[in-house]
């Protein structure tokens, strides 16, 4: 996400706040406990996917299936293996805050992999499916952290996350990255060989990459202002990015208080990339909208994301594609709803996102799968 920390968040940062704070806002670190992992919940029964009909103006879709029904479920991610998700999962039923699961393709053998303590976000497989990292709290605290402070308005907390790595049951949990505040948003380059993430380790919010075992980071960006959310490109030499850099001193000013006290204030966001290294960085989106959760198309020449641009003041937030040099802008999705954290399968034949459509109340996020048209009769 981007764009401008104002006085006053408009509406989309309200958005931003409620559907993205959990993917955007933590990370893990430190050995929890003995290593054994988390409690499993294999076998737990799960609602059976349902084929859902997609709507005339989403060309791009073939077929569209719902994989989960109840709680809040978003950032769904695929294994390298293209066979099951990791993500992240709140009900009320099971624990009080987000916490990182994995299940099938098909929506069943749902897993608990965190460690059920604190909260969670950011899951993501190692490219040979061997280990998974993610972000937690629980080394800060076994409870979940309290919410932000809403009288100095629509913000979230930037909580102490660590971020942490397991096998893929959940167990031999390890701490690659701890510091002091906020570590988070971890992703894998395609070969395994980077992780790239987000922290205030530095003071200010910015993109930083390091060896899976946590040595040899480096710091990608150093500009003013909040950069988060990076992927790598498919063969690892881009990053994208959403990002959002002050344009006045009073809004640096706001945003420089906000993070000294652990918060940052959503709003305008926009998508850049840049090259693994951190150079060449390049504006894709300028339309004052929120724009975030970005991805790359299996080509890497677009970028699929996430953006309320056809009404900035609304919670209708749709699926875009763009070229690399910001042009050929096309809308994916068409619902009215909140739809977001887009994922294409490691074969290009499937995308995975988030949505509300089909909720069963006001606000409930799903993951589906939608089988993937990339090219289109005219």
């Amino acid at each position: 996400m981007n764009s401008e920390f104002s006085v006053s968040a408009p509406a989309p940062s309200r958005v931003v706040l409620t559907l993205i704070a959990a993917s955007v806002a933590t990370a893990c670190a430190g050995d929890a406990g003995d290593g054994s992992g988390a409690t499993a919940e294999e076998g737990r029964a799960e609602t059976s996917a349902v084929i859902r009909d997609p709507l005339p103006e989403e060309r791009r879709f073939a077929s569209l299936t719902q994989l989960t029904f109840e709680g809040e479920n978003a950032e769904a991610y695929y294994s390298s293996d293209g066979q099951r998700l990791i993500f992240q999962r709140t009900h009320e039923d099971e624990f009080e805050c987000d916490q990182i699961y994995t299940m099938t393709i098909e929506g069943g053998e749902r897993r608990l992999v965190s460690t059920g303590l604190g909260r969670t976000t950011c899951g993501y497989f190692f490219p040979d499916d061997s280990r998974i990292v993610y972000s937690s709290t629980h080394h800060a605290a076994p409870g979940c952290p309290p919410p932000p402070d809403m009288r100095r308005g629509y913000v979230w907390a930037l909580y102490d996350y660590d971020i942490y790595s397991a096998r893929p049951d959940g167990s031999d949990v390890r701490v690659i990255s701890s510091s002091p505040g906020y570590d988070a948003e971890p992703t894998l380059s395609p070969d395994g060989s980077r992780i790239v993430f987000t922290s205030t380790r530095d003071g200010d919010l910015n993109i930083y990459s390091m060896n899976p075992d946590g040595s040899d980071v480096q710091q990608l960006t150093d500009e003013p202002g909040y950069d988060g959310g990076p992927f790598y490109s498919p063969d690892g030499t881009k990053i994208v990015y959403r990002a959002r850099y002050p344009e006045s001193g009073e809004e640096l000013v706001d945003y420089q208080g906000l993070l000294a006290d652990g918060l940052v204030r959503p709003g305008v966001l926009d998508i850049y990339v840049m090259d693994a290294d951190g150079s060449n960085p390049i504006r894709l989106t300028d339309n004052g909208a929120a724009n975030f959760a970005p991805f790359f198309h299996p080509s890497g020449e677009k970028v699929i994301f996430s953006s309320n641009l056809n009404d900035p003041d609304s919670r209708n937030f749709d699926l875009f594609l763009i070229n690399l040099d910001g042009t050929g802008l096309e809308q994916v999705t068409f619902s009215e709803e909140f739809e977001s954290f887009p994922m294409f399968s490691p074969d290009g034949r499937h995308l995975v996102f988030a949505s509300n459509r089909h909720g069963s109340h006001e606000g409930n996020t799903n993951v589906f799968i939608a089988e993937w048209i990339d090219d289109l009769a005219e």
